[in-house]
């Protein structure tokens, strides 16, 4: 979208929207957008955002086809790190667990805001990552989810340097490891970790599209749970405690107790067994059979209670597989907690959720709120303001080999996010 095109939809659409409870818009921050559009070194770098999207999609591609597996984000963020330098940053480093992280500094306001994108993908070593350019379709596992989320980083950390455009906040670029799966959060973990100081607020770039705006973090529990015993023979050591039997009976202990409980939870609540395992074969008690277990609330009190009612359920079905053995040793069983992720809300009138409505807005698009499980959760749960967008765009199949980018209107998508993180690290010069 052209910026004289995009100034005077801005200007329309603010001057209509009524202001509501539940979108919330109010006057004083579409004032405070226009003015922030009006500025000219802003409007210089929704220029130059818009002079170099083909830059930024040959970023796109080059980061996309450098492998990024859960724990193995190395490689890429190597080249994360050159390309931060190479644009221009104050000072950058790669921290103890691998986060890549690039310092803008602002007026000396003396506050910091995270701009952040993950480096790592869902897909393992091995997976083919070349970039498949079908029409205006660009096909590759991870090039949404989040090598966009990169390449948007790049971009506007280009044009603020191109437009000289100055904050008053210091603005972090980082490239953060661990956002899928098993990774736990353990990048933003690692920044928003006790004992040290915290950023002011934080921006997550998370996948494509430019009207979600991620402001309610949904907590999850994640253990891989074991039930251990001698094992042996089905015939010739037939009387021996079986995991496999334990864990049976967990699972439907588990359930007769989660069922009620998620369907009159105070708030949304989910669970699952999705991965099982163990055993040898058909004809041998195996000596560990085992579960990996997703747990998922709104609301800590409501994901701490399912929790609870798991504990319950694997202690009950050891006790009762064990009354029931007639020879060899008890089982044992280890509850491994493999994933935490904290829940928590910034309110929909917080000031920078309010900003970040109004910049969509101006920027000729509905706001869509929303909740989900994201690198935000971390910082939401500390009560930090932190929200999730994405870096424009459309992309589809996340999570797939078939995942693919259309880049339809994904300038505009780095242009909301300039102009979000610009309004919150406040804006040093005025021309």
């Amino acid at each position: 979208m052209a910026r004289n095109h995009l100034l005077s939809l801005a200007a329309g659409l603010l001057a209509l929207a009524a202001p509501t409870v539940a979108h919330g818009q109010t006057a004083d921050y579409d004032a405070e957008i226009r003015g922030l559009m009006a500025n000219p070194a802003v409007r210089r770098a929704l220029d130059h955002v818009e002079a170099t999207d083909a830059r930024t999609m040959e970023d796109l591609v080059t980061l996309t086809e450098i492998p990024a597996p859960p724990f193995m984000e190395e490689e890429r963020g190597r080249a994360f790190l050159g390309m931060l330098r190479e644009i221009g940053v104050d000072t950058s480093w790669v921290d103890e667990v691998g986060n890549v992280i690039g310092v803008r500094r602002g007026s000396g306001s003396g506050r910091t805001i995270v701009f952040a994108g993950h480096l790592d993908t869902v897909f393992p070593e091995g997976t083919d990552v070349r970039v498949q350019v079908k029409g205006d379709t660009l096909a590759a596992p991870g090039i949404a989810d989040d090598t966009r989320g990169l390449a948007t980083l790049l971009a506007v950390l280009r044009a603020m340097n191109e437009s000289n455009l100055r904050t008053d906040a210091d603005i972090w670029f980082v490239g953060n490891v661990g956002e899928e799966g098993l990774g736990d959060l353990r990048g933003v973990k690692h920044l928003f970790r006790p004992g040290i100081p915290h950023a002011d607020a934080f921006i997550s770039v998370d996948g494509t599209g430019a009207q979600g705006i991620t402001h309610e973090g949904l907590g999850s529990h994640r253990y891989r749970i074991t039930f251990k015993g001698p094992g042996g023979h089905s015939w010739g050591a037939f009387g021996l405690a079986n995991p496999a039997h334990a864990l049976g009976r967990a699972i439907r202990h588990f359930q007769d107790g989660a069922d009620p409980y998620t369907r009159n939870a105070p708030r949304r609540t989910s669970y699952n067994v999705g991965v099982l395992g163990g055993g040898t074969s058909v004809n041998s008690v195996p000596f560990e059979a085992w579960m990996e277990v997703d747990m998922r609330s709104e609301g800590q009190e409501t994901l701490a209670h399912v929790d609870s009612i798991l504990q319950a359920a694997v202690q009950r079905a050891l006790r009762e597989e064990n009354e029931l053995l007639r020879r060899g040793e008890p089982l044992t069983v280890d509850v491994e907690m493999v994933g935490d992720r904290p829940s928590g809300t910034v309110a929909a009138d917080h000031p920078f959720v309010q900003r970040a409505i109004a910049v969509t807005r101006a920027m000729g698009l509905e706001p869509r709120l929303g909740m989900s499980s994201t690198d935000s959760n971390v910082p939401i749960s500390l009560g930090i303001p932190a929200i999730t967008i994405g870096g424009g765009g459309n992309g589809q199949n996340a999570h797939s080999l078939h995942e693919f980018f259309i880049n339809e209107d994904g300038a505009l998508g780095v242009q909301r996010a300039l102009l979000i993180l610009v309004a919150q690290a406040g804006i040093a010069n005025v021309s």
